[in-house]
């Protein structure tokens, strides 16, 4: 098992910081959300750099919030380059059929050629004229049929669902978590602090064997970004509540 830090968490940072911060606080490698904005992000041979200047593995490629092709194909490449073994990718717009057949017949081919995992998330809570789901594939059952599976503590929260159910529902797929806590009706907040049951969570993952990566994945102003003292401190708090229940 892996605990890594995504770098949305931290983002406002240079990747170079980022990666600085994750080891001094004792995390075991990086969860990269690539990110257009960001071109730090993109550059696989300038990762490598920082992955052999501070010894932590990209354990984990998040791949933007918009699904494309092109954009998982480029993940593609980059876990080749850097050695990561786990892609996260988001469910399809609802009505977009043609990226819905891609997903479903080319990744499983993707998979075996390059042995790699690539995982949907669960779909956000996001909805179209309020009732109607932004996204496809957006069911325990999709997820299931899709064999590979990222779990989001937070947009399990935002949909009212039992996390612990879900989880068990899931856990024979399940190769990475995003985990963050609910605080007052808004998602993302520090896993140590909410009204999501993770000290269960994590216990269950431990007892469970979990053998994927769990990535801590925060909004960044729960961590007093830019104070680099206090973020570091955080942080910290965050992995040692982690740890008590998975050590």
């Amino acid at each position: 098992m892996f605990l890594t830090l995504s770098t949305e968490t931290l983002k406002g940072y240079g990747l170079n910081r980022i990666f600085q911060f994750a080891k001094e606080a004792g995390f075991d490698g990086i969860d990269l959300a690539m990110d257009t904005s960001e071109y730090d992000t993109l550059n696989a041979d300038y990762i490598k750099q920082l992955i052999e200047a501070t010894g932590l593995p990209i354990v984990s490629i998040q791949t933007p919030k918009k699904t494309s092709k092109t954009k998982i194909q480029q993940a593609v490449k980059m876990a080749q380059v850097l050695g990561t073994k786990i892609i996260v990718i988001q469910p399809p717009k609802l009505f977009d059929v043609k990226m819905t057949k891609w997903l479903t017949t080319e990744i499983p081919k993707i998979r075996q050629k390059e042995s790699i995992s690539i995982a949907m998330e669960n779909a956000s809570s996001k909805t179209m004229l309020g009732f109607i789901p932004e996204h496809g594939m957006n069911t325990v059952a999709d997820l299931k049929k899709f064999k590979h599976v990222a779990l989001d503590t937070s947009r399990v929260a935002e949909k009212q669902q039992d996390l612990i159910k879900i989880y068990t529902s899931l856990k024979k797929y399940l190769v990475l978590v995003h985990l963050s806590n609910f605080y007052k009706g808004k998602p993302y907040a520090p896993p140590e602090t909410g009204t999501l049951p993770l000290e269960s969570f994590l216990s269950k993952l431990k007892q469970d064997d979990f053998k994927g990566s769990i990535s801590v994945k925060v909004k960044p102003k729960h961590y007093h970004t830019g104070n680099d003292e206090k973020m570091l401190k955080d942080i910290k708090e965050t992995l040692e509540f982690c740890k008590k229940y998975l050590d």
